[in-house]
């Protein structure tokens, strides 16, 4: 097993180059689903994640979904249900297989083509709000509804109190 501290440093990269192009983490941080400290929780989760990796062994694809899922749902108040995370956790697994079997080369050229889609930042736009125009014929409706006649209306007699047991009595007027 590669153990030296350059491999797992790029270990390291590998798993930030896997979550830092998961779509799903991108919306997170870039939302505020992770609070103020949404980057920093980004980047303590890539530390998480391989640390994980290195004090489990023989982890299945279901063990990092499970370990992903939670710490989505704790730092990032998100449960993933678009079906990503069976392909980022096999992409971690694939990263961590390369780094242990020392095929330093072959995970370089992982990294390097996971962070090339890193351009292509997943992008969230609020819809369209109503126009101007919309609210102005709105304000035009409720105005014209306040100067519509009215009903007279005279003010409500205030309300008894009954001091043996503190209740307040409403009665409607007859």
């Amino acid at each position: 097993m590669a153990a030296s501290a350059a491999s797992r440093e790029l270990f390291t990269d590998g798993v930030r180059a896997v979550l830092h192009t998961w779509p799903v983490l991108q919306i997170a941080v870039d939302n505020g689903f992770g609070g103020v400290y949404g980057q920093q929780k980004a980047d303590w989760m890539v530390d998480v994640v391989q640390q994980y990796f290195h004090d489990n062994a023989d982890l299945q694809q279901y063990e990092v979904e499970d370990f992903i899922t939670q710490l989505m749902d704790q730092e990032f108040d998100t449960v993933v249900d678009d079906g990503s995370l069976p392909q980022v956790s096999v992409s971690l697994l694939q990263v961590f297989s390369q780094w242990q079997q020392g095929a330093l080369q072959q995970l370089k050229h992982t990294i390097n083509t996971l962070t090339q889609k890193t351009s292509q930042r997943a992008k969230v736009t609020a819809p369209p709000t109503q126009s101007d125009n919309d609210s102005d014929d709105e304000t035009q409706a409720m105005d014209c509804e306040l100067s519509s006649p009215s009903v007279s209306r005279t003010e409500p007699p205030p309300p008894h109190q009954d001091e043996d047991d503190g209740w307040t009595v409403v009665q409607k007027k007859k």
